[in-house]
């Protein structure tokens, strides 16, 4: 009876005709095999065989399943009583994973119902999505790459674990590491940017802090889910959940790479995409999910569906029904079935008939368990209820949520070098709809982050000067389309030395399902702002939001343009440090700017052509620049920096050599000030067309007025590898050109040659 009522509530999805098909590996190789290190170990491994030769394919197919405890679109009608069926579920261990819990007492008494009262006494593992943050919400993860510190991500992944663990979270789904060129997508904000190998260097550190590698101090353990695998970013015409149609050498070269460092890093878990790729959804598609991920890869943890997205396979019209979605999932390598009900409903079935073998649910079942064991889920399976007070908005979290919210803003514009402002102004416009907001700094997928906690811009230049000095008017909100609030606003602006303008996006306009056809300021704000400019005092505008936007107008007529994204509960605090000088803008943009959405999409490691941007007949527009708006890498500071003496230690190196490539950089400022410097490097002449310039390493310094240092990046075959006409991932003789400078549009030239 309880199964049937259950399932009644879970097979209510549409249905449609299709016949999976799967797509043939083109090239092979294209990533090297893991070095031998093994994440799970042979004894947990032998742990987990021995348990599930223990179980009935019930139990088996239970751990399998994942359902959402905290909300029920299946059934909207159902009510509480959905979670009354599955507390039987879990009675019977038919249950091996929970997600969004409300809390570390209620994960606790779920737990103890299924240790107490199942029949092997086995663990539940409970998942959230833990994105940029916890109760202490970080910046936006594309606002955290903009630092270009991994350690800094590392640290900041590490507290949102150790809260979310806290809390009764063992699994969280994160990092979001989808390499992405189209700002149009509403998830460009939970990614890393544009470049495949910044995404990789960060989807290491993330990994390594968020699984609390070297973190724990008090047995606290965490699986990471790394996701979307893969893909998902690169969705046609940055509308969310799209088509996704790449060639292998691209999928190879561009979107795996971080998903690659992900495996490495020791990712317990791998979130398989909603997308399609290449015409096989992400969850049925055996050649991403065995052949490179298990096979090429040697990944040991689980793969986990998204949010329904086996129930999708039947939307996307490659599963006729839901028996057949579950078939081809775990037939393609997927472990763990995120909500839809598919695999504990139709695996029995389907093993009964001979459709699907049980060795592969056994495997499925293992890989499970052993991550259960691995985080010692088995020994230690519920939560000392006092940590949530020690941890969740600790002073050394709070602390570390403004440090990353500093090191996140990009200085964008700065004439006559009108900031810092001095602490010593007359008057000061504080004006803008996001001046006062302490919601939308929170930013998207920040589900337990509180108003409450957000520290407002307004309130962190309040810190700074004394009420005196400060003449405050919202002027508009960010979807108005009324200016009846313009006069208070432009008259605070007539008053003051200078206005501050705090403009950007809401929470909804970003982030998942959030995808934008324009990319301008919403509503009226950037009539207020141009209100505002032309009164002819210093118009200083503080930009929020989740996306680069396509503001060229905004260039031209703001003084100074500081982009603070969307950067979590200490915004207002860390960008009045910048705006004051008491701490100077080191972020540099992971993502391309776009003067126009019609340039979209653009991105720094684009290819020549065999007509170049320059005349007639050649690939450019007529009506604009080529060129971004800013570049990749971009990002301006109170202080100046010269880059001399580039050398190189040799100009030909061998495979099996590495070349030692040295610049001399120099703050020629009045202030300190931390540069960023970026190497890159292209393959003059290669047997398939190469990017004019790929990312290739990177050094976050810091120096004091006059002083030099001299940056060096070692640079090896390994670095230069492509993929070429031969299929084979490999280094290939001839001439090579590398640049290192503060962005990918500037910087010193030097040629070397790889030799046989």
């Amino acid at each position: 009876m309880v199964t049937s009522l259950y399932l009644q509530a879970v097979l209510q999805m549409r249905q449609a005709k299709g016949q999976q098909r799967y797509s043939d590996a083109k090239f092979s190789g294209g990533v090297r095999q893991l070095s031998g290190k093994h994440w799970i170990t042979p004894e947990i491994r032998n742990k987990a065989k021995a348990l599930v030769a223990q179980m009935t394919l019930e139990e088996k197919v239970g751990q399998m399943s994942q359902f959402d405890w905290g909300f029920h679109a299946i059934n909207p009608d159902a009510g509480g009583e959905i979670n009354n069926l599955m507390r039987l579920l879990i009675d019977r261990g038919w249950v091996g994973s929970l997600f969004n819990l409300s809390g570390a007492e209620e994960a606790n008494e779920l737990q103890r119902k299924v240790i107490e009262n199942s029949r092997l006494r086995i663990p539940m593992i409970t998942g959230r999505d833990v994105i940029h943050g916890y109760r202490s919400v970080f910046p936006i993860p594309l606002a955290m790459s903009s630092s270009w510190n991994p350690g800094l991500i590392e640290q900041t992944a590490a507290a949102a674990s150790r809260e979310a663990a806290s809390d009764g979270i063992h699994w969280v789904f994160a990092p979001m590491i989808d390499i992405t060129r189209d700002p149009r997508w509403g998830r460009i904000a939970e990614s890393m940017g544009e470049d495949p190998y910044l995404g990789g260097v960060m989807a290491d550190a993330w990994v390594r802090g968020a699984q609390l590698d070297r973190w724990s101090d008090d047995r606290r353990s965490v699986a990471g889910c790394p996701k979307h695998y893969a893909g998902y970013g690169f969705a046609e015409a940055g509308r969310d959940y799209n088509t996704v149609d790449v060639s292998d050498r691209v999928l190879r070269e561009v979107i795996l790479p971080p998903f690659r460092r992900a495996v490495e890093a020791g990712a317990l878990g791998i979130m398989a995409s909603f997308n399609e790729l290449n015409g096989i959804p992400a969850c049925a598609n055996k050649y991403l999910l065995t052949t490179i991920l298990r096979e090429e890869w040697g990944f040991e943890g689980i793969v986990v569906s998204d949010y329904n997205a086996l129930a999708e396979l039947l939307v996307h019209g490659i599963a006729k029904d839901p028996k057949e979605a579950a078939e081809l999932a775990i037939k393609a390598g997927t472990d763990m079935d995120m909500h839809s009900g598919f695999y504990f409903r139709y695996l029995p079935e389907l093993v009964a008939e001979g459709r699907v073998d049980e060795r592969l649910v056994d495997q499925a079942v293992e890989r499970i368990l052993a991550v259960k064991f691995k985080l010692g889920l088995f020994d230690n399976p519920y939560v000392d209820l006092s940590l949530k007070s020690r941890v969740i908005l600790s002073e050394e979290h709070v602390g570390l949520a403004r440090q990353a919210a500093r090191e996140s803003i990009v200085l964008l514009k700065n004439e006559n070098g009108i900031l810092p402002l001095s602490k010593n102004i007359r008057k000061l416009a504080l004006i803008g709809p996001m001046m006062k907001n302490r919601r939308d700094p929170l930013g998207c997928w920040a589900p337990d982050g509180k108003e409450d906690d957000v520290v407002s811009l307004y309130d962190g230049i309040l810190a700074k000067l004394s009420a005196d000095q400060v003449l405050y008017a919202e002027g508009c909100g960010i979807l108005d389309r009324s200016r009846e609030k313009f006069d208070e606003a432009l008259e605070a602006v007539e008053q003051a030395d200078a206005a501050v303008i705090a403009v950007g996006e809401s929470i909804e306009l970003s982030g998942e399902g959030n995808s934008r056809a324009e990319l301008d300021l919403p509503g009226e704000q950037r009539a207020l702002v141009e209100a505002a400019v032309r009164t002819g005092k210093p118009v200083i505008v503080v930009l929020m939001s989740g996306r680069p936007l396509a503001v060229g107008w905004l260039d031209e007529q703001a003084a100074a343009i500081l982009h603070a994204w969307h950067l979590g509960i200490q915004s207002g605090r860390a960008i009045a440090d910048v705006l004051f000088g008491d701490n100077g803008p080191s972020g540099r943009l992971t993502v391309t700017f776009p003067r126009s959405v019609g340039q979209i999409p653009i991105y720094y490691y684009r290819k020549n052509t065999g007509r170049p941007p320059g005349g007639n007949y050649t690939s450019r527009y007529v009506d604009m620049p080529t060129k971004p708006l800013y570049p990749f890498g971009y990002g301006l500071s109170y202080t100046t920096f010269a880059y001399r003496n580039l050398k190189l230690d040799r100009t030909g190196m061998r495979l099996s050599d590495a070349l030692t490539a040295t610049v001399e950089v120099t703050n020629t400022g009045s202030v300190a000030g931390e540069e960023v410097v970026q190497l890159y490097v292209r393959d003059v002449a290669a047997s398939v067309t190469q990017p004019l310039k790929r990312l290739k390493g990177f050094a976050k310094i810091r120096l004091e007025p006059g002083e030099t240092k001299a940056v060096s990046f070692r640079i090896t075959a390994d670095d230069l590898a492509i993929i070429g006409a031969s299929g084979e991932w490999a280094a290939e003789p001839g001439a090579f050109r590398l640049m290192i400078g503060p962005n990918s549009e500037e910087g010193l030239e030097a040629d070397f040659i790889l030799e046989e």
